[in-house]
């Protein structure tokens, strides 16, 4: 993040304004990746009407930043209205797309109003295996096709590869490929869970020493600081907020529910039945939600890598608890420093919890921290 941005972002959160809004345009989706979270029902999406109605709200609420997300946003008829009040508006937009209907006119469109990212799913180099994961023979070809179209006009677009035990040796090949396009990449090893069931894609997850040498990849990190021993907690860390949903942004789902973030799943209030500022300012969710500091989460404030940890409240809430530890973060701190959280040493104590071996430290060679 820039400076410039992070110190809006910082001002943002000073005044209680929300600085960025991911709003999921439809649960739809051409595709049925075996990874995805939601279910892809179209009951009672937000209107044209509706939606445009929300963004004058949002733009007088002070948002900044837009994510228009799904589904398949392009399954929306009317996706060119809604960008194009979007950035009648100022807003900064990102799409997040698979890129199948992404055409040559769709693609004018996109440049001509000054989208300013697209971010296009692509699982593996090989279309064997990436279209094995979404179940649309053809889904890769089409989408780099689409990726080839919206660069040809100067569109900035970045390769989003989401890692699981399917792909897992893939992403190296999905990084070159995103170099020989020109466009950006990006690598996320955590499966979201599914909304409604938090244990069934967990079997996805890579394995622990397959992320241990992501975060040791200096060509995928270009940091080795990320993998040193987290430095000592002291009371800044305690009493810093564990994360910005909710803070400086939130997500709106195709419903118009609010939730403090896309992976954080209590609803805070519909726009349909209330004004998005009312929402943002007097939601007693949103307040909870914000009030929370590290101190006040059980387990992870005894654990020493609570200052450095990329916790997820939306994961640790699906888990059991927003206050609680989340599993999959403890793993990634796990694998980039060697050092058990204080979850892994309390499950790791309860007999059944780990076998006699999981919890080894991982040896990282000196210079390579």
């Amino acid at each position: 993040m820039s400076s410039l941005i992070e110190s809006l972002s910082q001002k943002a959160l000073d005044a209680g304004i929300p600085f960025g809004v991911h709003i999921d345009l439809t649960w739809r989706c051409n595709e049925r990746c075996i990874h995805c979270y939601l279910d892809h029902e179209d009951a009672a999406e937000l209107t044209l009407a509706e939606l445009r109605g929300l963004l004058d709200r949002l733009a007088d609420a002070g948002v900044f930043f837009l994510i228009f997300s799904g589904g398949e946003i392009f399954l929306r008829k009317d996706l060119e209205q809604i960008v194009a009040h979007a950035r009648a508006r100022s807003f900064d937009i990102k799409l997040k797309t698979n890129a199948l209907l992404i055409g040559h006119e769709e693609a004018a469109w996109i440049s001509r109003l000054g989208v300013h990212q697209v971010q296009v799913s692509i699982y593996s180099h090989r279309p064997e295996i990436h279209d094995a994961i979404t179940k649309v023979r053809g889904s890769l070809e089409r989408s780099l096709r689409a990726i080839a179209r919206l660069r040809g006009l100067g569109v900035r677009v970045v390769i989003a590869c989401v890692l699981m035990k399917q792909n897992a040796g893939d992403y190296e090949g999905v990084q070159r490929l995103a170099a020989d396009l020109g466009v950006e990449f990006t690598l996320d090893p955590t499966i979201t869970p599914h909304l409604d069931d938090y244990h069934s894609l967990r079997e996805l997850n890579i394995g622990r020493d397959e992320l241990a040498s992501l975060f040791h990849n200096q060509a995928l990190t270009g940091n080795a600081d990320i993998c040193a021993p987290p430095p000592p907690v002291d009371d800044d860390v305690l009493d810093s907020s564990p994360c910005s949903a909710g803070h400086t942004s939130c997500y709106v789902s195709p419903h118009g529910d609010v939730w403090p973030c896309v992976q954080f799943p209590i609803v805070c209030g519909n726009v349909r039945d209330s004004d998005f500022l009312d929402i943002w300012n007097d939601s007693p969710q949103l307040h909870e939600v914000r009030g929370i500091r590290a101190r006040h989460l059980t387990t992870c404030s005894a654990c020493g890598h609570v200052g450095t940890c990329t916790r997820c409240p939306g994961l640790a809430y699906m888990e059991g608890s927003m206050y609680g530890p989340s599993s999959a973060d403890c793993e990634k701190s796990f694998a980039r420093t060697g050092i058990p959280s204080e979850n892994m040493r309390r499950k790791a104590a309860v007999p059944g919890q780990f076998d006699g071996q999981r919890l080894v430290q991982i040896a990282i060679p000196h210079g390579q921290a």
